[in-house]
């Protein structure tokens, strides 16, 4: 099974908002909205977000909002 995780990373490394699911195509949209929506000075000062893959929910960070589908 493969899950999806979308995580958006402040400066100091801290992930700041996480989304996991099982769905590919509402994970990279999710994963463009939260890329698009940084502002330029977030971005300079180091935030980021990521697009990964796990294979289990045990491996998704305890924070994330973990959707169904």
């Amino acid at each position: 099974m493969t899950i999806w995780v979308n995580e958006q990373i402040d400066p100091s490394g801290i992930i700041y908002s996480c989304l996991a699911c099982r769905d590919e195509e509402a994970a990279k949209d999710c994963h463009l909205t939260w890329t698009d929506n940084l502002t330029k000075d977030q971005k300079k000062s180091g935030w980021q977000t990521v697009l990964r893959t796990v294979n289990s929910w045990d491996e998704v960070p305890v924070n994330a909002l973990k959707l169904s589908y």
